[in-house]
C-alpha cells in the first residue's frame, strides 16, 4: 500500500492518462523503475559553459560582496558560495570530483 496526498493523486492520474497506463499500481511500479534508474549521473555540459557560469556568478558575488569584510573573509564567503559546504561536496551527483 502506497499512501499519497490528494494533490500526489492528481499527479499520478495525470502521469498515468499521459502515458496511457493501464492502472495506479503499474503507473508507481513504472515510476519506482525510473526513480531508481535515475541515480546514473546527469548528462554533463561543456566544460566552458561551466566556466562561463561560474565567472558570471563570481562577478555577482564581488558586486554583492560586504565592503565591511576584510579581502580574507571576502574571498572565504565568495569560495563557500561557489563551491558549496564541504560536507555536500561529495554528495552532488552533477559535479565531477575536479569542480
Amino acid at each position: 500500500m502506497v499512501r499519497l496526498e490528494p494533490a500526489q493523486f492528481e499527479a499520478l492520474d495525470d502521469w498515468i492518462k499521459k502515458h496511457d497506463v493501464e492502472s495506479r499500481p503499474e503507473a508507481i511500479r513504472r515510476l519506482v523503475e525510473i526513480g531508481l534508474s535515475a541515480k546514473s549521473r546527469p548528462k554533463q555540459h561543456s566544460r566552458a559553459r561551466a566556466d562561463k557560469a561560474n565567472a558570471m556568478a563570481a562577478d555577482q558575488l564581488d558586486q554583492l560582496a560586504d565592503d565591511s569584510a576584510t579581502t580574507q573573509e571576502q574571498a572565504t564567503r565568495k569560495h563557500r558560495l561557489l563551491k558549496g559546504p564541504e560536507e555536500f561536496q561529495n554528495v552532488r551527483v552533477d559535479r565531477t570530483a575536479k569542480d
